[in-house]
């Protein structure tokens, strides 16, 4: 399998600078021997940032990057002046990254705008010179700070991916397929479980020049809100979407169970998810005729289901319908 372009995960070392030290100089001269201290302040040290980028959709230009260090702050100097501050380091990444400690797990942030910038480690302050330490009793102070160390960590980003319908199914449910012919993406297709490893994106053209974009989401399986299979990988993705499409493929052998665990994996995982719009649809539909999906229809009960071919584009028309008119309730 073709490595994908689409990457949701990197883990970075991250190291912010140094602060710069404070100085400890005196304002002695000829004419003023005496004089008092001036030493100036160590400049702070650079931060790493993030930045939200609309244009960006993948953390691929982060994925041979291991290690970022900022810029250290630069020491004080004579007549209080400031040392200069770290060069800063500024990533770019697509919106709805979400940033968290790789040894604790712990959560920091998400970026949710363009242009949004967030700090992720901070650099050392600098240190304060001896000018700032004078007093009546102690008027040539012998000291001043160092500045404070920058901090090396090890962050994990994840992506998750911005898309306005999300496709649910199980593996071989026909996600690829359908993308790949209502857009112009390329997902990886073949027959057995778990085909698509990584989200693909693709914008669906739809009439007056409008369009949307999907997401074909790695196969669920039941037991995914546990981890199993792909699970986390896929379900936190599809928090993003604003409609859910759920296929159930026609030869399915129970296809009411079948929708019942993919409620039921979401619900587990995350209960607002159960809250989305939701549109069931059943795939391959050029396997069946009007009794057969007779059948499927009093089988789902109160669930509404659209029937679709990706072969011989049987139902595509109505389906995008739906799709775009879900997508325009939710904006």
């Amino acid at each position: 399998m073709a490595e994908s372009n689409f990457i949701d995960y990197v883990k970075i070392c991250c190291r912010s600078g140094n602060g710069g030290a404070g100085s400890r100089h005196y304002n002695r001269s000829k004419i003023n021997p005496r004089g008092g201290p001036d030493g100036g302040d160590g400049g702070k040290g650079g931060d790493i940032i993030l930045m939200g980028n609309k244009q960006m959709w993948t953390l691929l230009h982060l994925k041979f990057r291991k290690h970022v260090m900022a810029g250290d702050g630069i020491g004080g100097s004579e007549s209080t002046s400031t040392g200069a501050s770290g060069e800063n380091i500024i990533l770019d990444v697509p919106l709805g990254t979400v940033a968290k400690d790789a040894e604790t797990g712990e959560i920091l942030f998400e970026i949710t705008a363009d242009g949004e910038k967030k700090v992720l480690i901070p650099g050392g302050r600098g240190g304060l010179g001896n000018a700032h330490f004078a007093t009546p009793t102690n008027q040539a102070p012998q000291y001043a700070q160092p500045g404070e160390p920058g901090v090396e960590r090890w962050m994990v980003l994840e992506l998750k991916v911005l898309a306005d319908v999300g496709l649910v199914g199980f593996p071989n449910a026909g996600k690829s397929t359908l993308l790949s012919v209502l857009s112009a993406a390329k997902p990886e297709i073949a027959d057995y479980a778990f085909t698509t490893l990584t989200p693909n994106l693709g914008v669906v053209k739809y009439r007056d020049f409008r369009s949307f974009v999907m997401a074909d989401i790695p196969g669920i399986i039941e037991g995914a809100h546990l981890g199993k299979g792909l699970g986390h990988r896929f379900l936190k993705h599809i928090e993003r979407n604003a409609v859910l499409l759920l296929l159930i493929p026609s030869d399915s052998k129970n296809h009411r169970m079948e929708y019942n665990t993919l409620i039921n994996e979401l619900a587990q995982f995350n209960e607002e998810l159960v809250l989305k719009d939701k549109i069931v649809a059943i795939s391959k539909a050029e396997m069946l005729d009007d009794e057969l999906k007779a059948e499927i229809v009093k089988e789902m009960g109160d669930v509404k289901v659209l029937f679709f071919s990706s072969i011989t584009e049987q139902g595509l028309d109505v389906l995008k319908d739906e799709l775009f008119k879900a997508i325009e309730e939710n904006v």
